[in-house]
Protein backbone atom coordinates (compact mmCIF):
# COMPACT_ATOMS: atom_id res chain seq x y z
CA UNK A 1 0.00 0.00 0.00
CA UNK A 2 2.89 2.21 -0.58
CA UNK A 3 0.51 4.45 -2.89
CA UNK A 4 -1.73 5.11 -0.26
CA UNK A 5 0.57 6.79 1.71
CA UNK A 6 1.85 8.57 -1.52
CA UNK A 7 -1.59 9.94 -1.73
CA UNK A 8 -1.46 11.24 1.79
CA UNK A 9 2.52 12.99 1.43
CA UNK A 10 1.90 13.95 -1.72
CA UNK A 11 -1.67 15.65 -1.81
CA UNK A 12 -0.58 19.45 -0.55
CA UNK A 13 1.80 18.97 -3.46
CA UNK A 14 1.22 17.16 -7.02
CA UNK A 15 -2.31 16.19 -6.35
CA UNK A 16 -5.28 18.42 -6.85
CA UNK A 17 -9.02 18.50 -5.51
CA UNK A 18 -9.88 19.11 -8.68
CA UNK A 19 -8.48 15.71 -9.94
CA UNK A 20 -9.71 13.57 -6.86
CA UNK A 21 -13.18 14.82 -7.89
CA UNK A 22 -13.07 13.70 -11.75
CA UNK A 23 -11.41 10.12 -10.13
CA UNK A 24 -14.87 9.87 -8.04
CA UNK A 25 -17.41 11.12 -10.78
CA UNK A 26 -15.25 8.40 -12.85
CA UNK A 27 -15.52 5.90 -10.44
CA UNK A 28 -18.86 6.13 -9.30
CA UNK A 29 -20.10 6.38 -13.05
CA UNK A 30 -18.01 4.15 -14.65
CA UNK A 31 -18.16 5.92 -17.76
CA UNK A 32 -15.63 8.69 -18.54
CA UNK A 33 -18.39 11.05 -20.50
CA UNK A 34 -21.22 10.62 -18.34
CA UNK A 35 -18.66 11.62 -15.44
CA UNK A 36 -17.42 14.53 -17.41
CA UNK A 37 -20.55 15.68 -18.12
CA UNK A 38 -21.46 15.47 -14.05
CA UNK A 39 -19.34 17.45 -13.46
CA UNK A 40 -19.39 19.57 -16.27
CA UNK A 41 -15.62 19.80 -18.10
CA UNK A 42 -14.93 18.82 -21.10
CA UNK A 43 -14.70 14.44 -21.46
CA UNK A 44 -10.81 15.23 -22.59
CA UNK A 45 -9.83 17.09 -20.54
CA UNK A 46 -11.28 15.05 -17.75
CA UNK A 47 -9.22 11.96 -18.69
CA UNK A 48 -5.99 14.33 -18.90
CA UNK A 49 -6.55 14.93 -15.54
CA UNK A 50 -7.16 11.10 -14.70
CA UNK A 51 -3.68 10.36 -16.27
CA UNK A 52 -1.99 13.10 -14.72
CA UNK A 53 -3.45 11.66 -11.39
CA UNK A 54 -2.30 7.96 -12.11
CA UNK A 55 1.32 9.41 -12.96
CA UNK A 56 1.35 11.35 -9.76
CA UNK A 57 0.57 8.21 -7.69
CA UNK A 58 2.94 5.99 -9.80
CA UNK A 59 -0.61 3.42 -10.29
CA UNK A 60 -3.12 2.93 -12.77
CA UNK A 61 -6.71 4.03 -11.32
CA UNK A 62 -8.58 2.07 -13.98
CA UNK A 63 -8.99 -1.05 -16.41
CA UNK A 64 -10.36 0.25 -19.93
CA UNK A 65 -11.45 -2.60 -21.78
CA UNK A 66 -14.14 -2.04 -24.45
CA UNK A 67 -15.91 0.57 -23.25
CA UNK A 68 -15.60 -1.03 -19.71
CA UNK A 69 -14.61 0.89 -16.75
CA UNK A 70 -12.84 -0.98 -13.99
CA UNK A 71 -11.38 0.25 -10.47
CA UNK A 72 -7.84 -1.25 -10.55
CA UNK A 73 -7.09 -2.32 -6.70
CA UNK A 74 -5.11 1.28 -6.46
CA UNK A 75 -8.55 2.55 -7.22
CA UNK A 76 -10.52 0.66 -5.07
CA UNK A 77 -8.28 1.89 -1.89
CA UNK A 78 -8.44 5.37 -3.23
CA UNK A 79 -11.37 5.95 -3.84
CA UNK A 80 -12.93 6.68 0.03
CA UNK A 81 -9.66 8.17 0.66
CA UNK A 82 -10.50 10.44 -2.31
CA UNK A 83 -14.27 10.64 -0.78
CA UNK A 84 -13.19 11.75 2.70
CA UNK A 85 -11.03 14.06 1.46
CA UNK A 86 -13.55 15.72 -0.98
CA UNK A 87 -15.82 15.54 2.39
CA UNK A 88 -13.32 17.22 4.34
CA UNK A 89 -12.84 20.35 2.01
CA UNK A 90 -16.50 20.40 1.62
CA UNK A 91 -16.73 21.11 5.65
CA UNK A 92 -13.98 23.06 5.70
CA UNK A 93 -15.19 25.63 3.30
CA UNK A 94 -18.53 26.06 5.24
CA UNK A 95 -17.12 26.54 8.48
CA UNK A 96 -14.62 29.08 7.09
CA UNK A 97 -17.92 30.75 5.21
CA UNK A 98 -20.33 30.46 8.49
CA UNK A 99 -17.05 32.00 10.20
CA UNK A 100 -16.98 34.89 8.03
CA UNK A 101 -20.24 35.76 7.57
CA UNK A 102 -20.60 34.83 11.76
CA UNK A 103 -23.23 32.53 11.44
CA UNK A 104 -20.90 30.24 14.01
CA UNK A 105 -18.05 31.35 16.00
CA UNK A 106 -17.47 32.28 19.88
CA UNK A 107 -16.50 35.31 21.75
CA UNK A 108 -14.61 35.30 24.89
CA UNK A 109 -15.31 38.25 26.94
CA UNK A 110 -14.73 38.99 30.39
CA UNK A 111 -16.53 41.83 32.76
CA UNK A 112 -16.30 43.28 36.13
CA UNK A 113 -19.21 41.68 38.04
CA UNK A 114 -20.68 44.67 38.61
CA UNK A 115 -21.01 45.35 34.98
CA UNK A 116 -21.80 41.46 34.55
CA UNK A 117 -25.02 42.29 36.33
CA UNK A 118 -25.56 45.93 35.51
CA UNK A 119 -24.40 46.63 31.82
CA UNK A 120 -23.86 43.62 30.07
CA UNK A 121 -27.20 41.86 29.69
CA UNK A 122 -29.13 44.27 27.47
CA UNK A 123 -25.64 44.33 25.40
CA UNK A 124 -25.68 40.36 25.03
CA UNK A 125 -29.31 40.68 24.46
CA UNK A 126 -28.27 43.13 21.50
CA UNK A 127 -25.65 41.02 19.98
CA UNK A 128 -27.55 37.81 19.95
CA UNK A 129 -30.19 38.81 17.94
CA UNK A 130 -27.49 40.14 15.80
CA UNK A 131 -25.55 36.77 15.74
CA UNK A 132 -27.79 33.49 17.33
CA UNK A 133 -25.13 31.47 15.99
CA UNK A 134 -22.31 32.92 17.64
CA UNK A 135 -21.50 30.69 21.51
CA UNK A 136 -20.43 33.64 24.03
CA UNK A 137 -18.04 32.25 27.01
CA UNK A 138 -18.79 35.20 29.30
CA UNK A 139 -16.01 35.21 32.52
CA UNK A 140 -15.89 36.99 35.57
CA UNK A 141 -13.30 38.73 37.28
CA UNK A 142 -11.65 41.60 38.75
CA UNK A 143 -9.68 44.12 36.03
CA UNK A 144 -5.97 42.78 37.23
CA UNK A 145 -7.42 39.03 36.73
CA UNK A 146 -8.77 40.10 33.58
CA UNK A 147 -6.19 41.94 31.91
CA UNK A 148 -3.81 38.97 32.56
CA UNK A 149 -6.43 36.63 30.80
CA UNK A 150 -6.50 39.14 27.60
CA UNK A 151 -2.69 39.54 27.60
CA UNK A 152 -1.98 35.54 27.69
CA UNK A 153 -5.05 35.59 24.87
CA UNK A 154 -7.60 33.40 26.76
CA UNK A 155 -9.73 36.26 26.35
CA UNK A 156 -10.96 37.94 23.30
CA UNK A 157 -12.02 41.31 25.26
CA UNK A 158 -13.03 42.57 28.48
CA UNK A 159 -14.70 45.47 30.64
CA UNK A 160 -12.55 46.90 32.78
CA UNK A 161 -12.04 49.76 35.24
CA UNK A 162 -9.25 51.91 33.80
CA UNK A 163 -6.95 53.44 34.61
CA UNK A 164 -5.32 49.71 35.53
CA UNK A 165 -2.84 49.30 38.29
CA UNK A 166 -0.12 48.34 36.07
CA UNK A 167 1.16 48.68 32.71
CA UNK A 168 0.93 46.17 29.67
CA UNK A 169 2.09 47.70 26.77
CA UNK A 170 0.54 45.17 24.93
CA UNK A 171 -3.07 45.76 25.51
CA UNK A 172 -5.12 48.91 24.19
CA UNK A 173 -8.38 50.44 26.09
CA UNK A 174 -11.11 52.28 25.22
CA UNK A 175 -12.52 54.44 27.92
CA UNK A 176 -16.61 53.92 27.22
CA UNK A 177 -18.53 55.09 30.44
CA UNK A 178 -18.48 57.15 33.61
CA UNK A 179 -19.89 55.17 36.44
CA UNK A 180 -21.49 56.74 39.62
CA UNK A 181 -20.44 55.31 43.41
CA UNK A 182 -23.02 55.50 46.08
CA UNK A 183 -23.73 54.36 49.16
CA UNK A 184 -26.41 51.88 50.16
CA UNK A 185 -27.99 50.96 52.93
CA UNK A 186 -31.15 48.97 54.56
CA UNK A 187 -33.55 50.31 52.89
CA UNK A 188 -35.75 49.49 56.34
CA UNK A 189 -33.96 51.31 58.47
CA UNK A 190 -33.62 55.26 58.89
CA UNK A 191 -31.78 57.35 56.19
CA UNK A 192 -28.04 57.90 58.11
CA UNK A 193 -27.91 61.48 56.73
CA UNK A 194 -30.75 63.81 56.81
CA UNK A 195 -31.27 66.41 54.38
CA UNK A 196 -28.28 66.09 51.26
CA UNK A 197 -26.05 64.00 50.38
CA UNK A 198 -22.41 62.29 52.07
CA UNK A 199 -18.83 63.02 51.72
CA UNK A 200 -16.71 60.36 51.67
CA UNK A 201 -15.41 61.26 55.05
CA UNK A 202 -18.55 60.87 56.62
CA UNK A 203 -17.99 57.07 56.20
CA UNK A 204 -14.95 57.44 58.91
CA UNK A 205 -16.85 56.09 61.88
CA UNK A 206 -19.07 53.68 59.61
CA UNK A 207 -19.14 49.60 59.53
CA UNK A 208 -18.84 49.11 56.27
CA UNK A 209 -19.22 45.70 54.37
CA UNK A 210 -16.22 45.06 52.10
CA UNK A 211 -15.90 43.37 48.74
CA UNK A 212 -13.58 40.13 48.44
CA UNK A 213 -9.09 40.84 47.93
CA UNK A 214 -8.93 41.30 44.22
CA UNK A 215 -12.36 43.23 43.80
CA UNK A 216 -12.22 46.46 42.15
CA UNK A 217 -15.00 48.19 44.21
CA UNK A 218 -12.88 47.31 47.10
CA UNK A 219 -9.39 48.79 46.13
CA UNK A 220 -11.48 51.84 44.85
CA UNK A 221 -13.60 52.61 48.55
CA UNK A 222 -9.82 51.63 50.25
CA UNK A 223 -8.14 54.40 47.89
CA UNK A 224 -11.11 56.58 48.40
CA UNK A 225 -11.03 56.64 51.92
CA UNK A 226 -7.54 56.73 52.40
CA UNK A 227 -7.12 59.74 50.47
CA UNK A 228 -9.69 61.47 52.73
CA UNK A 229 -7.49 60.39 55.56
CA UNK A 230 -8.57 57.39 57.15
CA UNK A 231 -8.90 53.83 57.03
CA UNK A 232 -12.55 52.32 56.96
CA UNK A 233 -13.57 49.87 59.40
CA UNK A 234 -15.01 46.50 57.91
CA UNK A 235 -17.87 44.95 59.49
CA UNK A 236 -18.16 42.36 56.95
CA UNK A 237 -15.31 41.31 54.65
CA UNK A 238 -14.93 39.05 51.66
CA UNK A 239 -18.41 38.47 49.68
CA UNK A 240 -19.23 39.25 45.87
CA UNK A 241 -21.79 41.46 44.57
CA UNK A 242 -24.97 39.62 45.85
CA UNK A 243 -23.48 38.60 49.24
CA UNK A 244 -22.38 42.50 49.87
CA UNK A 245 -26.05 43.49 49.03
CA UNK A 246 -27.66 41.07 50.81
CA UNK A 247 -25.02 41.43 54.23
CA UNK A 248 -26.33 45.62 53.69
CA UNK A 249 -30.06 44.47 53.56
CA UNK A 250 -29.43 42.31 56.82
CA UNK A 251 -28.35 45.39 58.84
CA UNK A 252 -24.37 44.49 58.91
CA UNK A 253 -22.81 47.64 57.89
CA UNK A 254 -23.04 49.97 54.42
CA UNK A 255 -21.50 49.37 51.57
CA UNK A 256 -19.88 51.62 48.27
CA UNK A 257 -21.72 50.14 45.07
CA UNK A 258 -22.37 51.14 41.59
CA UNK A 259 -25.23 52.95 41.32
CA UNK A 260 -26.25 51.37 38.50
CA UNK A 261 -26.30 48.11 40.44
CA UNK A 262 -28.32 49.74 43.49
CA UNK A 263 -30.91 51.25 41.55
CA UNK A 264 -32.00 47.47 40.78
CA UNK A 265 -32.69 46.61 44.52
CA UNK A 266 -35.71 47.92 46.23
CA UNK A 267 -34.36 46.68 49.75
CA UNK A 268 -31.60 48.93 50.13
CA UNK A 269 -31.09 52.91 50.49
CA UNK A 270 -29.65 54.82 47.77
CA UNK A 271 -26.98 57.72 49.43
CA UNK A 272 -25.16 60.02 46.85
CA UNK A 273 -21.71 61.72 47.39
CA UNK A 274 -22.16 65.55 47.46
CA UNK A 275 -20.30 66.86 44.24
CA UNK A 276 -18.06 66.07 42.63
CA UNK A 277 -19.55 62.73 43.33
CA UNK A 278 -17.14 59.56 43.51
CA UNK A 279 -17.04 58.60 39.99
CA UNK A 280 -15.11 55.36 38.00
CA UNK A 281 -13.98 54.63 34.71
CA UNK A 282 -14.97 51.93 32.76
CA UNK A 283 -13.89 51.04 29.47
CA UNK A 284 -12.86 48.15 26.99
CA UNK A 285 -9.24 46.12 26.77
CA UNK A 286 -8.17 44.12 24.17
CA UNK A 287 -4.25 43.04 22.94
CA UNK A 288 -2.89 45.73 20.93
CA UNK A 289 -0.32 43.16 18.81
CA UNK A 290 -3.34 40.92 17.84
CA UNK A 291 -6.39 41.64 16.14
CA UNK A 292 -9.88 40.11 17.88
CA UNK A 293 -11.77 37.72 15.56
CA UNK A 294 -14.72 39.30 13.46
CA UNK A 295 -17.18 38.11 15.72
CA UNK A 296 -15.50 40.22 19.03
CA UNK A 297 -15.07 43.08 16.77
CA UNK A 298 -18.59 42.83 16.18
CA UNK A 299 -19.71 42.53 19.62
CA UNK A 300 -17.56 45.68 20.10
CA UNK A 301 -19.18 47.35 17.34
CA UNK A 302 -22.56 46.51 18.77
CA UNK A 303 -21.71 47.61 22.59
CA UNK A 304 -20.14 51.31 21.27
CA UNK A 305 -23.55 51.61 19.22
CA UNK A 306 -26.23 49.97 21.82
CA UNK A 307 -24.10 53.12 24.60
CA UNK A 308 -24.12 55.68 21.35
CA UNK A 309 -28.15 54.87 20.93
CA UNK A 310 -28.83 54.24 24.82
CA UNK A 311 -26.92 58.01 25.57
CA UNK A 312 -28.65 59.65 22.47
CA UNK A 313 -32.33 58.12 23.67
CA UNK A 314 -31.36 59.07 27.70
CA UNK A 315 -31.42 55.64 28.45
CA UNK A 316 -28.44 54.70 30.34
CA UNK A 317 -28.12 52.65 33.24
CA UNK A 318 -28.80 55.28 36.47
CA UNK A 319 -25.82 56.66 37.13
CA UNK A 320 -23.50 56.17 34.08
CA UNK A 321 -22.61 58.77 31.58
CA UNK A 322 -21.15 57.71 28.21
CA UNK A 323 -17.87 59.19 27.13
CA UNK A 324 -17.93 60.43 23.20
CA UNK A 325 -15.55 59.30 21.13
CA UNK A 326 -13.69 62.10 19.60
CA UNK A 327 -13.32 64.56 22.05
CA UNK A 328 -10.61 63.34 23.60
CA UNK A 329 -12.19 60.92 25.37
CA UNK A 330 -13.25 57.58 24.45
CA UNK A 331 -10.20 56.71 21.76
CA UNK A 332 -8.15 53.76 22.10
CA UNK A 333 -4.83 53.88 24.03
CA UNK A 334 -2.36 51.94 24.95
CA UNK A 335 -2.33 51.22 29.23
CA UNK A 336 -1.88 54.24 31.36
CA UNK A 337 -0.64 54.33 34.50
CA UNK A 338 -2.89 53.78 37.23
CA UNK A 339 -4.46 57.41 38.66
CA UNK A 340 -7.46 58.39 40.61
CA UNK A 341 -9.68 60.80 39.88
CA UNK A 342 -13.32 61.43 41.38
CA UNK A 343 -14.33 64.68 39.06
CA UNK A 344 -15.96 63.16 35.43
CA UNK A 345 -14.75 64.76 32.29
CA UNK A 346 -16.09 67.40 30.39
CA UNK A 347 -16.52 65.76 27.19
CA UNK A 348 -19.21 63.15 28.76
CA UNK A 349 -23.15 62.94 28.08
CA UNK A 350 -25.13 62.29 31.26
CA UNK A 351 -28.09 59.79 31.09
CA UNK A 352 -31.36 61.66 32.11
CA UNK A 353 -31.52 58.79 34.75
CA UNK A 354 -29.32 61.08 37.05
CA UNK A 355 -32.72 63.63 37.02
CA UNK A 356 -35.30 60.71 37.91
CA UNK A 357 -32.76 59.47 41.00
CA UNK A 358 -33.33 58.74 44.43
CA UNK A 359 -32.75 61.26 46.99
CA UNK A 360 -30.98 60.26 50.35
CA UNK A 361 -33.90 59.63 52.14
CA UNK A 362 -34.30 56.55 49.46
CA UNK A 363 -37.59 57.98 47.89
CA UNK A 364 -38.19 56.43 44.35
Amino acid sequence: MDWLVSIVVSYGDGVQLQQLAYFVAVAELRHFTRAAEHVHVAQPSLSQQIRALERELGAELFRRARGNIALTDAGEALLPLARRILADTDTARLEVQELVQLRRGRVRLGATPSLCTGLLPDVLRAYHLQYPGIHLIIEEAGSRDLVREVATGNLDLALLILPLQSHDPALATTELLREELVVVSPASEPPLWEGGRLRIEDLRDQPLVMFRRGYDLREFTLGACRAAGFEPTFAVEGGEMDAVLGFVEAGLGLAVVPRMVADRRDSVRVTRFADPGLHRTIGLGRRNDVEPPRAARELQRVLVDYLARAADANDLPPGTRAIRAGSGAGRRRRTPRAAASAVPPESVAESEADSDSRSASGAE
